[in-house]
């Protein structure tokens, strides 16, 4: 097992666009995920294993970097939750496009996770990162280290501090803006994906009633019956055809629009989770004002010194998550486009696929 990573910076050894996940192997209720990615020296590839704890580890050790002025206000790439080979009903609901199907959505979301991080100007500098592209060896399994996270967003009592009024008018109404976002973007995902669900019932019902018209055929010299038996094989070709069909719009409906979904709705949470902590220090800064204002002379230099550390960090928060939002929301805009466009291009590829055989079952009835 490798040593604990250190937090230091560094630069990455491979192109981060060109990180993919080539392959998945299933060990018996787990998985192994081959993450392939191009030297920057030109000379090759760096092959590597990994599960999905080695992911964690990786989302770890970006959340720790406590020494990064403004690290809280970063909005990290949503790592989607573990996948199962057998998940229960409320881990399909998790997963959702992505429990659909092979592993291949599963496979495109972790791959973009690692685009991300790769692309992302303070994230990319974290050792953490190069150890998980390029180490031979397993990033190691260490005990989660209290963090950001768990510090801020995981304390009950400080729920009250997600309806804090904001000093900046900005903030506010970029946390309104989320608010809306957040809940409405869900329900689009849930929506389609009742959508994809309903089609892949349809493609079910027409193969069975495809296999059932076949029961029908019987060999006979009665010309009635061998014309019935001539038309239910006839038909049963023509519902095969539909089942096909639509399990393709299915299926690009999972792998473009669907996926697009699920990373906005995944990337919606994970601002809401930025906000969430700036607002949290947003409480504590003013609490450590009050302190300051209400210190008695003997103790008030060390609280405005307390204040004027806690008004340093308060403003590079600020500063890193408005250049974070602003990226973002350009960011989402394309994402969106890509897989609107991708779906449309794709329907309409499967649409012509699909009245060219429709068109064939129709000569060949008229021949009948």
């Amino acid at each position: 097992m490798m040593e604990e990573v250190k937090e230091e910076t560094t630069s990455l050894s491979v192109h981060g666009h060109s990180v993919k996940v080539a392959e998945v192997l299933q060990d018996g209720d787990g998985l192994t995920f081959l993450i392939v990615s191009q030297k920057l020296s030109g000379t090759g590839e760096y092959h590597v294993d990994r599960t999905y704890e080695d992911f964690e580890w990786l989302q770890q050790h970006l959340f720790t970097q406590e020494d990064v002025p403004g690290i809280q206000g970063v909005i990290f790439p949503p790592l989607p939750v573990k996948a199962q080979m057998n998940p229960t009903a409320k881990a399909a609901r998790q997963l959702g496009f992505l429990a659909l199907g092979n592993l291949q959505p599963y496979s495109a979301a972790l791959e973009t996770f690692l685009h991300q991080v790769a692309a992302h100007n303070l994230l990319q500098k974290n050792k953490a990162l190069e150890i998980f592209l390029t180490s031979s060896e397993p990033p190691g399994r260490q005990r989660a280290r209290k963090n950001i996270f768990n510090r801020l967003s995981q304390a009950v009592e400080e729920m009250r501090k997600e309806g804090h009024k904001d000093v900046d008018d900005f903030f506010q109404t970029k946390r309104d803006i989320n608010h809306s976002l957040t809940g409405g973007t869900r329900n689009a995902v849930e929506k389609f994906l009742d959508v994809v669900l309903t089609e892949q019932k349809i493609a079910m019902a027409c193969g069975h009633f495809a296999a059932a018209l076949h029961l029908c055929v019987e060999s006979s010299d009665d010309p009635d019956k061998a014309a019935f038996s001539k038309i239910c094989v006839k038909l049963s070709d023509i519902f095969e055809s539909m089942k096909k069909s639509m399990t393709s719009v299915a299926e690009n409906d999972v792998s473009t629009l669907g996926i697009g979904l699920d990373l906005e709705s995944r990337y919606q949470e994970a601002e809401k989770d930025m906000l969430f902590r700036r607002t949290c220090k947003l409480v504590e800064l003013e609490t450590t004002r009050k302190n300051a204002e209400k210190a008695k002379p003997v103790k008030k230099a060390p609280l405005e010194e307390v204040k004027k550390a806690a008004e340093i960090e308060f403003d590079h928060i600020c500063q890193v998550a408005k250049q974070e939002i602003e990226h973002f929301e350009g960011a989402r805009v394309q994402m969106l486009q890509q897989a609107l466009v991708k779906w449309c291009e794709k329907q309409l590829h499967t649409a012509r696929e699909i009245a060219d055989q429709y068109d064939q079952h129709l000569q060949a009835f008229r021949g009948m």
